[in-house]
Protein backbone atom coordinates (compact mmCIF):
# COMPACT_ATOMS: atom_id res chain seq x y z
CA UNK A 1 0.00 0.00 0.00
CA UNK A 2 1.36 3.35 -0.97
CA UNK A 3 0.91 6.71 0.67
CA UNK A 4 1.66 10.27 -0.40
CA UNK A 5 2.67 13.13 1.82
CA UNK A 6 -0.25 15.08 3.24
CA UNK A 7 0.08 18.75 2.31
CA UNK A 8 -3.41 20.10 3.04
CA UNK A 9 -5.62 20.43 6.10
CA UNK A 10 -7.66 17.22 5.88
CA UNK A 11 -10.09 18.45 8.57
CA UNK A 12 -11.31 21.19 6.20
CA UNK A 13 -10.77 19.73 2.73
CA UNK A 14 -13.26 17.47 0.99
CA UNK A 15 -12.06 13.89 1.20
CA UNK A 16 -12.39 12.36 -2.25
CA UNK A 17 -11.56 8.67 -2.55
CA UNK A 18 -11.63 7.19 -6.04
CA UNK A 19 -12.23 3.44 -5.89
CA UNK A 20 -10.89 1.49 -8.84
CA UNK A 21 -9.15 -1.74 -9.76
CA UNK A 22 -9.93 -5.11 -11.31
CA UNK A 23 -13.44 -6.51 -11.54
CA UNK A 24 -13.97 -9.07 -8.78
CA UNK A 25 -11.19 -7.67 -6.58
CA UNK A 26 -13.49 -6.00 -4.05
CA UNK A 27 -14.23 -2.51 -5.41
CA UNK A 28 -17.98 -2.76 -4.85
CA UNK A 29 -17.49 -4.13 -1.33
CA UNK A 30 -15.09 -1.28 -0.54
CA UNK A 31 -17.57 1.30 -1.79
CA UNK A 32 -20.28 -0.19 0.43
CA UNK A 33 -17.96 -0.07 3.45
CA UNK A 34 -17.22 3.62 2.87
CA UNK A 35 -20.92 4.28 2.40
CA UNK A 36 -21.54 2.64 5.79
CA UNK A 37 -18.96 5.07 7.19
CA UNK A 38 -21.17 7.94 5.95
CA UNK A 39 -19.20 8.73 2.84
CA UNK A 40 -21.37 9.96 0.00
CA UNK A 41 -20.87 7.02 -2.36
CA UNK A 42 -21.37 7.08 -6.14
CA UNK A 43 -20.63 4.08 -8.34
CA UNK A 44 -19.74 4.09 -12.03
CA UNK A 45 -19.70 7.88 -12.35
CA UNK A 46 -19.03 9.20 -15.89
CA UNK A 47 -15.62 10.82 -15.74
CA UNK A 48 -16.80 14.10 -17.30
CA UNK A 49 -19.09 14.66 -14.30
CA UNK A 50 -16.39 14.21 -11.64
CA UNK A 51 -15.36 17.90 -11.25
CA UNK A 52 -19.01 19.00 -11.13
CA UNK A 53 -19.88 16.43 -8.48
CA UNK A 54 -16.87 17.45 -6.37
CA UNK A 55 -17.87 21.13 -6.54
CA UNK A 56 -21.48 20.32 -5.69
CA UNK A 57 -20.52 18.26 -2.63
CA UNK A 58 -18.15 21.00 -1.42
CA UNK A 59 -21.01 23.49 -1.51
CA UNK A 60 -23.42 21.14 0.26
CA UNK A 61 -20.92 20.07 2.93
CA UNK A 62 -19.65 23.44 4.15
CA UNK A 63 -21.09 22.79 7.60
CA UNK A 64 -19.72 19.26 7.77
CA UNK A 65 -16.43 19.08 9.68
CA UNK A 66 -15.41 15.91 7.82
CA UNK A 67 -16.89 16.05 4.31
CA UNK A 68 -16.25 12.84 2.41
CA UNK A 69 -16.97 11.45 -1.03
CA UNK A 70 -16.27 7.97 -2.43
CA UNK A 71 -16.55 7.37 -6.17
CA UNK A 72 -16.30 4.04 -7.99
CA UNK A 73 -14.59 4.14 -11.39
CA UNK A 74 -13.88 1.04 -13.45
CA UNK A 75 -13.95 -0.46 -16.92
CA UNK A 76 -17.76 -0.20 -17.01
CA UNK A 77 -17.54 3.59 -16.73
CA UNK A 78 -18.69 5.42 -19.83
CA UNK A 79 -15.78 6.60 -22.00
CA UNK A 80 -13.34 4.86 -19.67
CA UNK A 81 -9.82 6.03 -20.52
CA UNK A 82 -7.15 5.46 -17.85
CA UNK A 83 -4.88 8.20 -19.25
CA UNK A 84 -7.74 10.72 -19.09
CA UNK A 85 -8.47 9.69 -15.52
CA UNK A 86 -4.85 10.35 -14.50
CA UNK A 87 -5.04 13.80 -16.10
CA UNK A 88 -8.13 14.60 -14.04
CA UNK A 89 -6.42 13.20 -10.94
CA UNK A 90 -3.50 15.58 -11.40
CA UNK A 91 -5.84 18.55 -11.80
CA UNK A 92 -7.85 17.66 -8.70
CA UNK A 93 -4.73 17.03 -6.62
CA UNK A 94 -3.62 20.60 -7.22
CA UNK A 95 -6.68 21.98 -5.44
CA UNK A 96 -6.25 22.93 -1.80
CA UNK A 97 -9.91 22.25 -0.97
CA UNK A 98 -9.67 18.54 -1.86
CA UNK A 99 -7.88 15.68 -0.11
CA UNK A 100 -7.86 13.13 -2.94
CA UNK A 101 -6.67 9.54 -2.78
CA UNK A 102 -6.84 6.74 -5.35
CA UNK A 103 -7.59 3.28 -3.92
CA UNK A 104 -6.75 0.37 -6.22
CA UNK A 105 -8.10 -3.14 -5.60
CA UNK A 106 -6.19 -6.03 -7.11
CA UNK A 107 -6.09 -9.81 -6.94
CA UNK A 108 -4.34 -12.65 -8.72
CA UNK A 109 -5.73 -13.79 -12.06
CA UNK A 110 -6.40 -17.26 -10.63
CA UNK A 111 -8.43 -15.93 -7.71
CA UNK A 112 -10.38 -13.54 -9.93
CA UNK A 113 -11.24 -16.33 -12.36
CA UNK A 114 -12.38 -18.54 -9.49
CA UNK A 115 -14.59 -15.79 -8.08
CA UNK A 116 -16.33 -15.24 -11.42
CA UNK A 117 -16.77 -18.99 -11.89
CA UNK A 118 -18.22 -19.50 -8.42
CA UNK A 119 -20.68 -16.61 -8.70
CA UNK A 120 -21.47 -17.34 -12.36
CA UNK A 121 -21.07 -13.65 -13.11
CA UNK A 122 -19.89 -12.52 -16.52
CA UNK A 123 -16.69 -10.49 -16.65
CA UNK A 124 -17.51 -7.02 -18.07
CA UNK A 125 -14.70 -7.26 -20.65
CA UNK A 126 -14.98 -10.95 -21.48
CA UNK A 127 -18.14 -10.68 -23.62
CA UNK A 128 -18.18 -13.90 -25.66
CA UNK A 129 -14.66 -14.91 -24.63
CA UNK A 130 -13.29 -16.80 -21.65
CA UNK A 131 -13.25 -14.98 -18.33
CA UNK A 132 -9.45 -15.16 -18.23
CA UNK A 133 -9.28 -13.16 -21.49
CA UNK A 134 -11.35 -10.40 -19.88
CA UNK A 135 -9.13 -10.38 -16.79
CA UNK A 136 -5.94 -10.08 -18.85
CA UNK A 137 -7.41 -7.27 -20.96
CA UNK A 138 -8.66 -5.35 -17.92
CA UNK A 139 -5.30 -5.70 -16.14
CA UNK A 140 -3.52 -4.20 -19.14
CA UNK A 141 -5.94 -1.26 -19.12
CA UNK A 142 -5.65 -0.73 -15.38
CA UNK A 143 -1.86 -0.76 -15.08
CA UNK A 144 -1.76 3.01 -15.65
CA UNK A 145 -4.10 3.63 -12.71
CA UNK A 146 -2.34 1.11 -10.49
CA UNK A 147 0.87 3.08 -10.92
CA UNK A 148 -0.92 6.24 -9.73
CA UNK A 149 -2.59 4.64 -6.69
CA UNK A 150 -2.06 5.98 -3.18
CA UNK A 151 -3.29 2.71 -1.65
CA UNK A 152 -3.13 -0.75 -3.25
CA UNK A 153 -5.08 -3.65 -1.75
CA UNK A 154 -4.39 -7.21 -2.87
CA UNK A 155 -7.51 -9.14 -1.86
CA UNK A 156 -6.32 -12.55 -3.10
CA UNK A 157 -6.43 -14.00 0.41
CA UNK A 158 -8.67 -11.41 2.09
CA UNK A 159 -12.18 -12.31 3.16
CA UNK A 160 -14.87 -9.65 3.08
CA UNK A 161 -14.78 -9.34 6.85
CA UNK A 162 -11.05 -8.67 6.96
CA UNK A 163 -11.34 -6.18 4.10
CA UNK A 164 -14.12 -4.43 5.99
CA UNK A 165 -12.00 -4.28 9.14
CA UNK A 166 -9.05 -2.80 7.25
CA UNK A 167 -11.16 -0.13 5.53
CA UNK A 168 -13.14 0.68 8.67
CA UNK A 169 -9.94 1.27 10.56
CA UNK A 170 -8.18 3.20 7.83
CA UNK A 171 -10.98 5.40 6.51
CA UNK A 172 -13.19 6.17 9.49
CA UNK A 173 -14.51 9.64 8.66
CA UNK A 174 -13.30 11.28 11.85
CA UNK A 175 -10.05 9.38 11.79
CA UNK A 176 -7.10 11.46 12.88
CA UNK A 177 -3.68 11.43 11.29
CA UNK A 178 -2.54 8.84 13.84
CA UNK A 179 -1.07 5.54 12.75
CA UNK A 180 -3.71 2.80 12.55
CA UNK A 181 -2.54 -0.72 13.29
CA UNK A 182 -3.99 -4.15 12.62
CA UNK A 183 -2.50 -7.17 14.38
CA UNK A 184 -3.43 -10.50 12.84
CA UNK A 185 -2.77 -14.21 13.19
CA UNK A 186 -2.50 -16.73 10.37
CA UNK A 187 -1.47 -20.27 9.45
CA UNK A 188 1.62 -20.70 7.28
CA UNK A 189 0.17 -23.61 5.24
CA UNK A 190 -2.62 -21.29 4.05
CA UNK A 191 -0.12 -18.67 2.91
CA UNK A 192 1.28 -15.42 4.26
CA UNK A 193 -0.99 -12.37 4.44
CA UNK A 194 -0.09 -10.46 1.28
CA UNK A 195 -0.52 -7.00 2.77
CA UNK A 196 1.38 -7.56 6.04
CA UNK A 197 4.17 -5.08 6.80
CA UNK A 198 5.78 -7.05 9.65
CA UNK A 199 5.58 -10.86 9.85
CA UNK A 200 6.76 -12.96 12.82
CA UNK A 201 7.01 -16.75 12.98
CA UNK A 202 6.02 -18.28 16.34
CA UNK A 203 6.14 -21.93 15.30
CA UNK A 204 9.11 -22.55 17.59
CA UNK A 205 6.91 -22.13 20.68
CA UNK A 206 5.39 -25.29 22.15
CA UNK A 207 2.19 -26.29 20.42
CA UNK A 208 -1.11 -26.80 22.34
CA UNK A 209 -2.38 -28.79 19.35
CA UNK A 210 -0.65 -31.89 20.75
CA UNK A 211 -2.37 -31.65 24.13
CA UNK A 212 -5.74 -33.40 23.89
CA UNK A 213 -7.64 -31.15 26.30
CA UNK A 214 -6.19 -27.98 24.72
CA UNK A 215 -6.51 -28.92 21.05
CA UNK A 216 -10.20 -27.84 20.66
CA UNK A 217 -9.49 -24.42 22.23
CA UNK A 218 -7.99 -21.32 20.62
CA UNK A 219 -5.51 -18.65 21.62
CA UNK A 220 -8.46 -16.60 22.88
CA UNK A 221 -8.80 -19.03 25.80
CA UNK A 222 -6.81 -18.39 28.97
CA UNK A 223 -5.73 -22.03 29.16
CA UNK A 224 -3.99 -21.70 25.80
CA UNK A 225 -2.44 -18.37 26.70
CA UNK A 226 -1.06 -19.78 29.94
CA UNK A 227 0.31 -22.86 28.17
CA UNK A 228 2.07 -20.84 25.47
CA UNK A 229 3.44 -18.23 27.84
CA UNK A 230 4.89 -20.93 30.11
CA UNK A 231 7.28 -21.90 27.33
CA UNK A 232 10.71 -20.88 28.67
CA UNK A 233 11.48 -19.06 25.40
CA UNK A 234 8.29 -16.99 25.37
CA UNK A 235 9.32 -14.19 27.75
CA UNK A 236 12.55 -13.37 25.91
CA UNK A 237 10.86 -13.58 22.52
CA UNK A 238 7.98 -11.34 23.58
CA UNK A 239 10.38 -8.80 25.12
CA UNK A 240 12.47 -8.56 21.94
CA UNK A 241 9.49 -8.40 19.59
CA UNK A 242 7.62 -5.83 21.67
CA UNK A 243 10.76 -3.67 21.98
CA UNK A 244 11.16 -3.71 18.21
CA UNK A 245 7.51 -2.86 17.58
CA UNK A 246 7.31 -0.16 20.24
CA UNK A 247 10.47 1.45 18.87
CA UNK A 248 9.18 1.31 15.29
CA UNK A 249 5.67 2.69 15.78
CA UNK A 250 6.64 6.33 16.51
CA UNK A 251 9.10 6.19 13.61
CA UNK A 252 6.42 4.91 11.22
CA UNK A 253 4.10 7.69 12.39
CA UNK A 254 6.83 10.31 11.98
CA UNK A 255 7.50 9.03 8.45
CA UNK A 256 3.84 9.62 7.58
CA UNK A 257 2.66 6.01 7.43
CA UNK A 258 -1.08 5.86 8.13
CA UNK A 259 -1.64 2.09 8.30
CA UNK A 260 0.44 -0.83 9.56
CA UNK A 261 -0.33 -4.54 9.60
CA UNK A 262 1.58 -6.86 11.95
CA UNK A 263 1.09 -10.60 11.46
CA UNK A 264 1.99 -13.59 13.61
CA UNK A 265 2.00 -17.04 12.05
CA UNK A 266 2.04 -20.59 13.33
CA UNK A 267 1.14 -24.00 11.89
CA UNK A 268 -2.63 -23.98 12.37
CA UNK A 269 -3.24 -20.29 13.03
CA UNK A 270 -5.46 -21.10 15.99
CA UNK A 271 -3.25 -21.27 19.11
CA UNK A 272 0.22 -19.72 19.31
CA UNK A 273 -0.21 -17.00 16.70
CA UNK A 274 -3.59 -15.99 18.14
CA UNK A 275 -2.13 -15.81 21.63
CA UNK A 276 0.78 -13.65 20.49
CA UNK A 277 -1.39 -11.33 18.38
CA UNK A 278 -3.76 -10.76 21.30
CA UNK A 279 -0.94 -9.95 23.71
CA UNK A 280 0.86 -7.58 21.34
CA UNK A 281 -2.34 -5.76 20.32
CA UNK A 282 -3.30 -5.10 23.93
CA UNK A 283 0.21 -3.82 24.67
CA UNK A 284 0.10 -1.51 21.65
CA UNK A 285 -3.20 -0.03 22.80
CA UNK A 286 -1.76 0.56 26.26
CA UNK A 287 1.04 2.77 24.91
CA UNK A 288 -1.41 5.05 23.12
CA UNK A 289 -1.70 3.65 19.61
CA UNK A 290 -4.87 2.23 18.10
CA UNK A 291 -4.67 -1.47 17.27
CA UNK A 292 -7.40 -3.82 16.08
CA UNK A 293 -7.18 -7.60 15.88
CA UNK A 294 -8.05 -10.05 13.10
CA UNK A 295 -7.59 -13.83 13.39
CA UNK A 296 -7.73 -15.10 9.83
CA UNK A 297 -8.04 -18.83 10.45
CA UNK A 298 -10.63 -18.40 13.20
CA UNK A 299 -12.83 -16.65 10.63
CA UNK A 300 -12.54 -19.47 8.08
CA UNK A 301 -15.21 -22.16 8.27
CA UNK A 302 -13.78 -25.62 7.77
CA UNK A 303 -15.43 -27.65 5.00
Amino acid sequence: MGNIEQTIDSSKALRVYLITGLSGAGKSSALRVLEDLDYEAIDNLPLALLPNVVDMVIQDKKKDKFPALAIGIDARTRNFQPELITQNLNLLRKRDDIDLKLLFFDSSNEVLAKRFTETRRKHPLARNRQVTDGIVLERSLMNVLRAEADFIYDTSDLGIQELRQILNQQFEREHSSDLSIMVSSFAYPRGLPRDADLVFDVRFLRNPHYVDKLKPMTGLDKEIQDYVEQDERFADFYAKISDLIFFSLPEYKKEGKSYLKIAFGCTGGRHRSVCMAEKIAKAINKIGFKATIYHRELMIKES
